[in-house]
């Protein structure tokens, strides 16, 4: 059975509980299987010896989400070869394609958790009431020690985008 820790985080004001349990910096990541493509998978050691940021969105398909993705894509290019990183979301494979085509996003690798929202629950953010994850953000280094962490209080809220990067820049 998986940890739930109710009130932790909102939806305009309205409770969420999340699953999982609540990582923290110093702690190893967790390792996942989060889908490519219907049939692609892709897990931690697919990105071996880089530094991992991991934006974790709702819905590519909202306001918040689409800005966060693109900012981040943005950023990539700026980071070097040495730094990789992940979008995750409970979107479908399909959906992510789609949305990156037509967003132009060439830099951020998006991965699916909808089979069975595997990631959510290790990384404590599958929201019990929707099934989406939380926005979030995982800064890993390249051994897969967690070194940043912002799980936001509220869904509809940006993350610290500049935290973030500076916590991806003071590992290489």
């Amino acid at each position: 059975m998986s940890q739930e820790r109710a009130n932790v985080a909102t939806f305009k004001g309205n409770p969420l509980t999340l699953v999982g349990p609540e990582l923290k910096v110093g702690e190893q990541a967790p390792d996942f299987q989060l889908n490519k493509n219907l049939l692609e998978t892709a897990s931690l050691q697919d990105y071996a010896g880089k530094v991992k940021l991991i934006s974790v969105v709702p819905s590519i398909d909202t306001g918040v989400c689409d800005a966060q993705t693109r900012r981040f894509n943005e950023e990539a290019s700026k980071l070097g070869e040495g730094v990789v990183i992940l979008t995750v979301s409970a979107d479908l494979p399909f959906a992510q394609a789609r949305w990156c085509g037509a967003a132009g996003v060439d830099r951020v690798v998006l991965l699916s958790d909808y089979k069975d929202n595997s990631f959510g629950k290790s990384y404590g953010v599958l929201i019990k009431e929707f099934q989406l994850d939380m926005r979030a953000i995982f800064v890993l280094d390249a051994d897969n020690k967690i070194s940043y962490v912002e799980v936001l209080k509220e869904m509809t809220e940006h993350p610290d985008y500049d935290a973030a990067v500076a916590a991806v820049r003071s590992l290489l």
